[in-house]
Parts: structure tokens; C-alpha cells; sequence
């Protein structure tokens, strides 16, 4: 049986201390309740949000999500799989997910630093304000399929709709 060795890199910082420096500047509630673990709480328009990172040293890989504060009934995972489908098709950095068991939507993205994978504060920074603009635009359209019963392609017509000039 093979086994997949993998080497531990000493040079490859934690970038989780890059994250805790700018969510300190940004003044959010934050734990780091382990060395390679961050959970902070950010305050969005429709809803709060609660970022992890996930610091994997040993594959050099950093996990990060940010989770509505919402819970979806199980009785509407199989609306709300559409949407899903719907607005991953338009991501390009990340995606979102349905947690089967608690119904919690979250934005993932995950971020290999391997190989001389450049990483810095404007890296995490451009990625926290990333998630949460995109939990922010679809925040909505998870109502409008969950509470108001619309079809996931009209809720997202609304959700994507931009507008140009001034009033």
C-alpha cells in the first residue's frame, strides 16, 4: 500500500497570523482557540457572519469559509439546491455549500501555499471582502427561495441585477 508523504515546509508561515493582524485592525470579535484555527465575527447589511480559517501546515493549505447566521429547514434543502447550483456557476473564486446536517450556508474557498505560492495581507484581505460582498449580493435570494417560495432563477435574476449611473 502506498503512502502519501508529505514534507513540512519550516519557511512557510502561518497566515493565520496575517488574518488575526488585519481582523485586529478591522476591530471584529475574533478566537484563535488553536494555534492553526481563527473564528471571528463580522457584522454584515442582512445578517451577522462568522469567518474561519483553517491553517493545514502539513499539506501548506489554508481552509477559509464565512457562514451566514441562518439556519436552512431541512424541508427547503431541495429548493434552496438549485440556487446553489445557480450562483456556483457564477462564482470564480470560491463557492457556496449547504451544511446536510445543520443547514448552515457558508462560502468556502481553500488556498494551497505549497511551491512558493505567494501569500500576503492583501491576499486575505481581498478574500474576506470577496466572501462577504458575495454573502452580502445572495443573502436575499436565500430568503427569497426559503421564505417567500420563489423559484431559484427568479430569486438570483434579482440578486445579480446591477445597476449603472445615478438616480
Amino acid at each position: 500500500m502506498a503512502a502519501l508523504l508529505i514534507e513540512h515546509d519550516p519557511l512557510l508561515i502561518n497566515p493565520l497570523d496575517i488574518a488575526e493582524r488585519i481582523i485586529t485592525e478591522r476591530e471584529w470579535a475574533f478566537d484563535r482557540p488553536i494555534e492553526d484555527e481563527l473564528v471571528a465575527e463580522v457584522s454584515g447589511t442582512w445578517c451577522n457572519f462568522r469567518i474561519w480559517f483553517t491553517w493545514q501546515p502539513d499539506l501548506g493549505a489554508m481552509m477559509f469559509s464565512c457562514a451566514y447566521d441562518m439556519k436552512i429547514p431541512k424541508c427547503h434543502h431541495a429548493t434552496v439546491y438549485p440556487l446553489l447550483t445557480r450562483i456556483n456557476e457564477r462564482m470564480w473564486l470560491g463557492h457556496f455549500d449547504l451544511c446536510s446536517e445543520d443547514g448552515g450556508v457558508t462560502f468556502r474557498q481553500s488556498t494551497l501555499l505549497k511551491g512558493g505560492s505567494p501569500l500576503g495581507q492583501g491576499y486575505i484581505e481581498e478574500l474576506m471582502d470577496i466572501a462577504i460582498t458575495e454573502c452580502e449580493r445572495f443573502y436575499p435570494a436565500f430568503q427569497a427561495v426559503v421564505w417567500a417560495g420563489q423559484k431559484p432563477e427568479d430569486a438570483l435574476r434579482f440578486a445579480i441585477f446591477e445597476t449603472f449611473g445615478e438616480a
